[in-house]
């Protein structure tokens, strides 16, 4: 029975450093891409002076962030390490907090296309850095007061225990019933309204389109960005289906096939969103392009198409 005993705790084992490899990888490598991305974006002083740039930074930032919270909270909880309340609670709240700057910034964006296409001549007056700056503070802001303060009129951080039974929630802070409702009103009113903004920037730039002072090419890269923003806005707004899968799935399958469904969720849910913005910017954008792939070639010597077609 002891040799049994043994043998299982080394399986296991086995299995939580493999499930903890697999998804370290792809983390790491599109941490490397994001990295570049928010490297390339401070190497030229257009990024560093253009609003659209400036809020893609934070974007990026944002995402990045709560990519490798996310990593190492779920490589903690794999290995069964124990965590000091304040430690958990604080990384916690850095994971919820980076979660709403995604929508917003994305809000940012499209308002920010919707001035330079239906108003050209204020744009310059509007959209300028200081302004810029103030639109991100204000959005990490209102993240935090909506996430932190007013949840703790709501309810209160508890604590549990160990968990035998769930291998991925070792030791887990959760929130009163009321603040759980206001948290997920939150995040519904959230996302209603920021696919209601970015719809109405599609909507007024597709008109402006329509008058002979606009310019066509310039309102048609505008549609085709605000239509990435609500497939980004789509992509952030799919981690929130997490949860009730694996609830659902809970009551119908096995654990250790519901262990193996979860690893499948959190990549595709957490890790992959998260990367897809550098990428899909990195190619799409024209003055991005040539330096986003000199960085991640290390430096090296791109293509002759890339040069040909990104001067």
């Amino acid at each position: 029975l002891s040799n049994v005993t043994a043998e299982q705790q080394y399986q296991g084992l086995l299995e939580r450093l493999m499930l903890s490899f697999l998804t370290t990888v792809p983390c790491c490598i599109f941490f490397y891409i994001n990295t570049i991305m928010l490297f390339t974006l401070r190497s030229k002083t257009v990024f560093c002076e253009t609003s659209r740039y400036v809020l893609l930074f934070n974007l990026l930032f944002a995402d990045t962030l709560q990519m490798v919270l996310c990593q190492v909270l779920f490589i903690l909880a794999n290995c069964w390490i124990k965590m000091s309340y304040p430690v958990c609670g604080f990384l916690n709240v850095i994971g919820v907090l980076t979660s709403d700057i995604s929508p917003l910034t994305l809000v940012v964006m499209s308002l920010e296309r919707y001035v330079a296409v239906c108003f050209p001549l204020r744009h310059a007056a509007v959209i300028t850095t200081r302004n810029t700056g103030l639109a991100i503070f204000a959005i990490w802001a209102f993240s935090l007061f909506a996430k932190c303060f007013c949840s703790s009129w709501f309810g209160r951080f508890s604590r549990t225990g160990e968990s035998a039974d769930e291998r991925s929630l070792v030791f887990n802070v959760f929130v009163g019933p009321l603040s759980d409702t206001y948290d997920r009103a939150f995040t519904c009113l959230l996302f209603v309204s920021a696919g209601a903004a970015i719809i109405f920037s599609y909507i007024g730039v597709t008109v402006a389109a329509k008058s002979a002072s606009t310019d066509k090419t310039t309102s048609q890269k505008a549609r085709h960005t605000l239509l990435l923003h609500l497939v980004q806005l789509g992509l952030s707004l799919s981690s929130t289906l997490y949860t009730p899968i694996l609830t659902a799935l809970s009551r119908t399958v096995i654990r250790i096939v519901l262990v193996r469904v979860q690893i499948v969720l959190y990549v595709w849910f957490f890790i992959l969103p998260r990367c897809l913005s550098a990428l899909v910017y990195g190619i799409r954008d024209r003055t991005i392009r040539p330096i986003f792939f000199y960085y991640l070639c290390c430096q090296c010597n791109i293509s002759v198409f890339l040069a040909k077609g990104y001067k």
